[in-house]
């Protein structure tokens, strides 16, 4: 009988293309995957995989075995959410999944007070930037910005909330030292290679073109607060930070739409409605904070 275990470490085997880019997949060391592969080969009397210098590539056997796994895989992810879906008690794990900023800036102390409020609710809160697959169960709930609406998947249900809106920011010792002429450099300050946007130039203070990139956005907002120079974060970071201000002459544009996603038979879950619905309401009172309107523009 073939073990379940080494079809995956197969399939992620050729899905990475060697045995280095699977065994970090799966959290494993390089030997683990070769044995299950060697073992999943011996009982199957067939080599999967041709050794290549710039890879493992699909035998014919191999290629025969990947469209099995495949339909082994999804059908243990249906197992798997329909048992999870007939749990109607608000105990268990939810794991949640959303941008750094909605975590730090916004939604903690809501996260915190669904966790009073539901004690045998065990809560695993990922903040990241990297996007969860619903349907391999990486998480329970996503909470997305979601620029086009056409994007979302059709397999997953969507509960929209609160459109969001970003501005541009720079210190206010800042702005006021430009304002009295200082000759120092105002530097676009961003956390990825998309380069200088053009609209970053329409407001009364001009970057200089050289960029100052950091590894992370709280270190955007810290190198914001020492003067740096101004930078692009959501109205309700920076409208909130005492020492940030609007970059006179600058625009609101849309950052996107938040989105709560969930999957299948899991979000039929108890708490994962619970957890839903809680944070919906929360987000529609957050709505003008996240809209930029919480403050008066000057």
């Amino acid at each position: 009988m073939i073990d379940w275990d080494d079809v995956r470490y197969f399939l992620a085997v050729a899905r990475g293309g060697s045995v280095r880019a699977a065994a970090k997949s799966l959290g494993v060391n390089h030997s683990t995957v070769l044995r299950r592969i060697a073992q999943l080969e011996e009982r199957l009397g067939a080599h999967m995989f041709e050794k290549l210098p710039s890879g493992y590539r699909l035998t014919a056997a191999g290629e025969e075995v990947l469209e099995l796994a495949n339909q082994m895989e999804a059908s243990s992810h249906q197992l798997e959410t329909r048992i999870f879906g007939r749990d109607q008690s608000a105990r268990g794990l939810l794991r949640v999944t959303l941008p750094p900023f909605l975590a730090t800036h916004l939604l903690m102390p809501d996260l915190a007070e669904f966790a009073r409020l539901h004690p045998d609710i065990e809560m695993e809160i990922s903040s990241t930037g990297e996007v969860a697959n619903l349907t391999n169960r990486e998480a329970d709930v996503a909470i997305r910005i979601v620029a086009d609406r056409k994007t979302l998947p059709l397999n997953l249900h969507g509960l929209k909330g609160p459109e969001l809106f970003s501005g541009i920011y720079m210190s206010h010792d800042r702005l006021a030292a430009w304002r009295a002429g200082a000759p120092d450099p105002i530097r676009w300050i961003v956390i990825d290679n998309h380069g200088l946007p053009v609209w970053a130039r329409e407001g009364e203070v001009h970057t200089t073109g050289v960029p100052f990139r950091t590894p992370d956005a709280e270190a955007q907002i810290a190198a914001a607060q020492q003067g740096i120079g101004m930078t692009k974060l959501p109205c309700f970071v920076g409208d909130a930070d005492p020492l940030l201000v609007r970059v006179p002459g600058t625009d609101l544009p849309m950052h996107g739409t938040l989105w709560l996603l969930t999957q299948g038979e899991t979000r039929k879950t108890k708490r994962v409605r619970l957890f839903t619905e809680f944070v919906s309401r929360r987000l529609a009172a957050y709505a003008p904070l996240l809209a930029g309107l919480s403050i008066s523009r000057d």
